[in-house]
């Protein structure tokens, strides 16, 4: 499994590369690989904020339908175009153009309760 050292991790999966005051999130290549083919991603057009653990939107594979959860609290700003037709990228590249949102961090303290890489890696052995 790939774990990028210099990312922060969730208990749920998800990820954030953390570039001043903006946040990219999104779901780990351990998730993706677990979820198999993904066939959408289900974010809200509108959505302005997120909440530090709480569901911003949807992951749908062909067996399953997971919730994405928001590593910190921001504010939302932009959402990945290439989802819309191409929720593959999710799968093939989760840590590049497979991201999912953009956010400027409100709280960016909240990061430093998130996992590092080894201990990721440990909760997914």
């Amino acid at each position: 499994m790939n774990v990028p050292a210099e990312l922060h991790y969730t208990k749920d999966h998800e990820w954030i590369k953390v570039e001043g005051n903006t946040g990219i999130i999104g779901i780990t290549d351990y998730a993706q690989s677990e979820l198999g083919d993904i066939v959408f991603v289900d974010i809200n057009p509108g959505l302005e904020e997120i909440k530090m653990s709480e569901s911003f939107g949807t992951i749908e594979a062909v067996k399953t339908v997971s919730e994405l959860y928001a590593p910190v609290d921001g504010k939302v700003i932009e959402i990945n175009p290439k989802l819309q037709d191409e929720p593959q990228l999710v799968n093939s590249d989760p840590y590049g153009e497979g991201w999912l949102i953009k956010i400027e961090l409100t709280n960016p303290d909240q990061v430093n309760q998130l996992l590092d890489a080894e201990a990721y890696k440990n909760q997914i052995a």
